[in-house]
């Protein structure tokens, strides 16, 4: 299941709190309880799949069946095979993600995105990359600027990958919030006007910022706008375009309607037929030029002509508004934080309270022995490696637990090196890292135990796992294998499979050539018991002896349904060459009439979808009397009454 469905799902749900008192015991199967929230969520989104939706006594049974086949898949262990357990635990700690939610911090987040929109913040910036070495790299450009040994501009020109603002010496112009990756956007407004952020990682490269003018937003403005295009034209040309833009002003001052005019002559295809209108924005949603004419005019004026990269303008400025209130941006704004990387601050700050519950430290004892194992091998080589993963001393403590020295050296990876000082941070950042790990999935024990919606979709995801590969295994693949007892089944209810025409039932042997197929009938006759009794092993011991020159094929076919079998065995025409491909010369092999079905392969799919119910019917009945199951009447009523309400 995709992540963002995890937290879509996990949301929308809610993370109410269930006390044991309002979430009973309904029944337990196997000696594992079953709380009435579990039964009812899942009995209220069956239904909301069904056309026809089901009684509660209809689905108790059938989820009585599903917990059966649960419990027979646990006592098969399957929720103990390495894959199962790795799909789960990546699937709990996701689904646990939208639960991590610290007020304090997302409240802290969203007042920040809002001071992002109040003010206005110009900006240059250079950027590299985001390969190894290119901070450093870009650290060593920032410090050269900032010794006077080259200039922004001409380090952006030579230097910077964003093509659109180098020739410009690294000119952005306004950061806009809702555009840029917010460690862009965080580092341009905590950046002072004329000074040079350290280096930034945005996700889609290294940057460094200058900030060239910050000052209170604006707000947005709506404009309408007529475009005569330039761009790619001699300047004899863009010499006439300018006096066709001056006529144009002058008719629309004088009073035309000025999306009329933008209907009839402007050449922007995205706004012609609105009568050039754009949509409302802020600063930096347009080009510099554009920008700045369409806030520095009057609302109710029009501009005079304007040039831009694109060619020539004249905007009507139709309105203009401040940036919204705290209040109307806090719904988008609190979307947004729980939308990127930002909410990660949130689960962090969660998992600091947990480590801090927790008591969890490093025990610096134990890193000191380490130290003192590689100082005696001459550094961290593979003589020390071996002899830490060996070491059992403490590294690392929470409330009921420790980590050894073992233990973090099986998640280190073994990079031999004589810098002692490298190494014992590699292995505190491995203790550290399994201490975070065992803490949090004690929070997640406890998230189990404590919210219902989570334990719900917990309990549904693990359980589908298992109940897929149990089924699989005893009921799907199983009939698909068993060919004797699909045959005794097919046998025992051949009335169920009869024909209301007979079918032609043969194997059909093609060649390239009728000399070949000859050659090919000889060669199956004297394999002529595989035909009989192992038609697979037939057609593969064909195919290995004649190669590509011969096709072989099994059919089961009425009049009418192939057009090859209607010409064999129905006295239809015969099939043109190119009809049969490259085939042009076919035969029967062992073809002949039937009015019935001879045996299971000749009804393949219904019979196995058949023999799948039976075996389904045999295996549920066998695990309603191998596993022990009490239901509580009394709470399963009071379900039942409140339904009715």
């Amino acid at each position: 299941m995709k992540k963002t469905t995890i937290a879509a799902i996990a949301l929308a749900l809610g993370s109410a709190a269930f006390a044991a008192d309002n979430d009973p015991v309904l029944m337990s199967i196997d000696g594992h309880d079953v709380r009435l929230s579990e039964f009812e969520y899942l009995y209220n989104k069956n239904n909301t799949q069904q056309l026809q939706p089901q009684t509660l006594d209809d689905y108790l049974q059938m989820f009585i069946d599903y917990k059966l086949k649960v419990a027979e898949a646990e006592h098969a262990g399957l929720d103990r095979t390495p894959e199962f357990r790795t799909e789960y635990n990546n699937f709990r700690s996701d689904l646990a993600k939208p639960y991590m939610i610290d007020s304090a911090v997302i409240n802290a987040l969203v007042d920040e995105a809002y001071g992002f929109y109040t003010t206005d913040v110009r900006v240059s910036h250079i950027m590299l990359p985001p390969t190894p070495g290119a901070a450093a790299a870009l650290d060593s450009i920032r410090s050269a600027i900032l010794a006077g040994t080259t200039t922004f501009e001409a380090a952006a020109a030579a230097n910077s990958m964003d093509r659109g603002s180098s020739n410009r010496g690294g000119y952005m112009g306004y950061v806009m919030p809702d555009r840029l990756p917010y460690p862009f956007v965080k580092a341009a407004h905590s950046t002072a006007v004329g000074e040079i952020s350290p280096v930034v990682n945005s996700g889609f490269g290294e940057h460094i910022i200058r900030v060239e003018e910050r000052k209170p937003a604006e707000g947005q403005v709506l404009v309408e706008h007529i475009l005569l295009l330039t761009r790619g034209k001699s300047p004899a040309a863009a010499d006439s375009i300018h006096g066709v833009i001056d006529s144009l002003y002058n008719v629309a001052v004088a009073g035309a309607d000025f999306a009329d005019l933008a209907r009839r002559f402007s050449e922007d295809p995205g706004t012609r037929a609105q009568g050039g209108r754009l949509p409302w924005f802020g600063h930096g949603a347009m080009v510099a030029d554009f920008d700045s004419v369409a806030f520095a005019i009057p609302a109710g004026t029009i501009s005079q002509p304007f040039s831009t990269s694109f060619g020539y303008h004249i905007i009507n400025k139709l309105d203009a508004k401040p940036v919204e209130s705290y209040a109307e941006m806090r719904p988008r704004l609190l979307e947004a934080v729980n939308g990127d990387e930002r909410a990660e601050q949130s689960r962090e700050a969660i998992i600091n309270r947990e480590l801090d519950r927790f008591h969890a430290h490093l025990v610096e004892k134990g890193f000191r022995q380490a130290r003192r194992v590689m100082e005696r091998c001459g550094g961290y080589d593979s003589t020390a490696i071996a002899r830490l993963r060996g070491m059992n001393n403490v590294v690392a403590k929470y409330d009921g637990g420790k980590v050894t020295l073992a233990d973090a050296m099986g998640s280190v990876a073994v990079t031999a090196s004589t810098n002692i000082d490298d190494a014992i941070n590699l292995i505190k950042g491995a203790a550290w890292g399994i201490t975070r790990s065992r803490v949090m999935e004690s929070y997640r024990d406890d998230l189990a135990r404590e919210n219902a919606d989570y334990r719900n979709l917990l309990n549904e995801y693990r359980d589908g796992i298992l109940l897929y590969e149990i089924s699989n295994r005893e009921v799907w693949e199983k009939a698909a294998r068993d060919t004797v007892g699909l045959n005794e089944y097919f046998h025992a209810n051949i009335d169920r499979y009869a024909w209301d025409q007979p079918r032609f039932k043969s194997y059909i042997i093609f060649a390239a050539s009728d000399s070949l197929l000859g050659v090919a009938l000889n060669y199956a006759d004297s394999i002529g018991d595989l035909a009989a009794t192992a038609p697979t092993q037939f057609t593969a011991a064909m195919r290995n002896h004649f190669g590509r020159d011969v096709r072989v094929e099994r059919v089961i076919a009425s009049q009418g349904e192939n057009a090859i079998t209607d010409y064999l065995a129905f006295g239809g025409p015969r099939p043109s060459a190119d009809q049969a491909g490259r085939w042009v010369a076919y035969a029967p092999y062992r073809g002949h009439l039937i009015t019935v079905p001879e045996e299971a392969a000749d009804v393949r799919g219904a019979a196995i979808t058949d023999y799948q119910t039976e075996l389904e019917r045999r295996w549920v009945e066998g695990l309603r009397a191998k596993y022990r199951v009490s239901l509580d009447r009394n709470v399963f009523d009071r379900l039942k009454a409140r339904q009715a309400q």
